[in-house]
């Protein structure tokens, strides 16, 4: 895989979003940065449907901080657009884990990207995922 492939593959879930006034800057379309905290709901519904919750993981005492992220812009999206968010786990590590996302507004894919995830403990030194959490994403990259 290269680095900036972003195909959707293994499990793909798939979220809707309502985009809110705040979502957008002056121009009326939806900001950049916002784009992030999508990718983020799209994430966050993935592994919580999953029984894989990020709740979870941090009363564990784990966080995944994105180490790295990327994002293309194809189309914009405007205030009150019902934006469809696909997310899947395309790999995972002991270390680390990625998550690609595309969002598509009434069936037109407008934004696609990824972010990289390392897997820490709170005092920042970087670790394994317990055990159940890694098998779980595992099989969702499959």
């Amino acid at each position: 895989m290269t680095k900036l492939a972003m195909g959707l593959h293994g499990q793909v879930h798939e979220t809707t979003v309502r985009v809110l006034y705040g979502d957008t800057d002056a121009g009326g379309v939806v900001y950049n940065g916002t784009y992030l905290r999508f990718f983020e709901q799209g994430r966050g519904e993935l592994m919580r449907d999953n029984g894989l919750s990020y709740k979870g993981l941090e009363e564990l005492g784990y966080i995944l901080p994105v180490v790295e992220s990327y994002i293309r812009y194809k189309a914009p999206a405007l205030y009150d657009d019902l934006l469809t968010i696909k997310t899947c786990i395309t790999e995972v590590t002991p270390f680390s884990c990625r998550f690609h996302c595309h969002i598509y507004r009434d069936g037109t894919l407008i934004v696609k990207g990824f972010t990289k995830h390392a897997a820490i403990i709170r005092d920042g030194s970087l670790t394994a995922l317990p055990a159940d959490y890694l098998t779980g994403m595992q099989a969702l990259a499959k």
